[in-house]
């Protein structure tokens, strides 16, 4: 007998305006980035129901010259050191540094990082799910095949994962 093909469910979140503060003059620094109320609890509780956590941003500051790719890492760095601290697990994160201009595959609201994250970990995309604060986050899951929750831009994302949690 041939044993199936593990498959994992996910939530994917954008970073900025769902996991900390959005800026207009972008996060620079860690001093600059401050998680939103309730992250760490909904990230905590997403793990407890078998969810693999993975990250998905657009962070064109870098490639428009603002910060560095070195400056990004520390910033993820820090943020994945508060997770850990957490109790906390982020199975991923991925990262475009395009510009607009630059019309890679790469940014939101193409899918290349999603495709990626999910060919990785071997997503079953019908039992996961995608939370953003834009519009090209939503477009770009449901190319995928992701379930959606939109949240107000430095929302409160616990009263997003009340659906998620009713139907897993």
């Amino acid at each position: 007998m041939i044993e199936p093909k593990h498959s994992n469910k996910a939530v994917f979140l954008d970073r900025d305006g769902v996991i900390n503060k959005k800026r207009n003059d972008y996060v620079k620094s860690v001093d600059e980035f401050v998680f939103l109320p309730n992250v760490f609890k909904v990230v905590k509780t997403l793990n407890e129901m078998d969810y693999l956590i993975i990250i998905v941003t657009n962070q064109s500051a870098v490639n428009r010259g603002i910060i560095s790719e070195k400056e990004l890492k520390t910033i993820h760095n820090f943020m994945l050191k508060k997770f850990k601290g957490a109790n906390c697990t982020i199975s991923g994160i991925y990262v475009c540094p395009h510009r607009p201009d630059e019309n890679c595959e790469c940014r939101k609201p193409k899918t290349a990082l999603l495709q990626k994250a999910i060919k990785d970990f071997q997503i079953d995309v019908s039992n996961s799910w995608l939370i953003g604060d834009s519009n090209s986050d939503i477009e770009a899951a449901k190319k995928m095949g992701l379930r959606t929750r939109k949240i107000q831009e430095n929302g409160n994302i616990l009263k997003v994962i009340e659906k998620i949690i009713e139907i897993s």
